[in-house]
């Protein structure tokens, strides 16, 4: 994955990808242009869980 989809999923800034993935703005733009597996790996699972975050909740009734 690259550095700029990453961001983009992330959306589309780099504060808003380290705020997703929990690092600092520092962090993520000193991110390789090619990212390693571990670094790929953070980003599709905060790409996840803010899918998850967004969904409307289930109300049982």
């Amino acid at each position: 994955m690259k550095k700029d989809e990453a961001i983009k999923i992330l959306g589309g800034s780099i504060s808003s990808a380290a705020n997703a993935v929990g690092i600092s703005y520092q962090a993520v733009a000193k991110w390789p242009e090619k990212l390693s597996p571990r670094i790929a790996d953070r980003v599709i699972a905060a790409k996840i869980r803010l899918e998850k975050d967004n969904q409307p909740e289930h109300t049982h009734a």
